[in-house]
């Protein structure tokens, strides 16, 4: 089997107004509007979305699964991130 000649693009998908896009799969296409036709019509065939991104795949920069203790362990030194050490009066209603 051959390598495809055209550009990958990532696809993602909005279900309903007010969540977000989600990653649904992925269409090979020469341009960025050949991908969207691609996508919709092979990821919301069925009415599933009401708005679609692509992302040519190449565009996209990840961190590693190998280094994410060493990526992510920074942040769990910071815990007056989190709303534990603070005391909330009886009396504050919305917070």
């Amino acid at each position: 089997m051959t390598e495809p000649t055209q550009p990958l693009f990532e696809v993602f998908v909005r279900a309903k107004r007010g969540l977000s896009h989600v990653h649904v799969g992925s269409v090979h296409a020469p341009d960025a509007t050949m991908a969207v036709r691609n996508a919709r019509d092979l990821y919301t065939r069925r009415q599933e979305g009401v708005s679609i991104w692509v992302v040519e795949a190449s565009d996209i920069t990840a961190s590693s699964p190998d280094e994410k203790d060493s990526f992510f362990d920074p942040a769990g030194d910071k815990v007056y991130r989190h709303p534990t050490f603070y005391t909330v009066p009886e009396d504050v209603e919305y917070l």
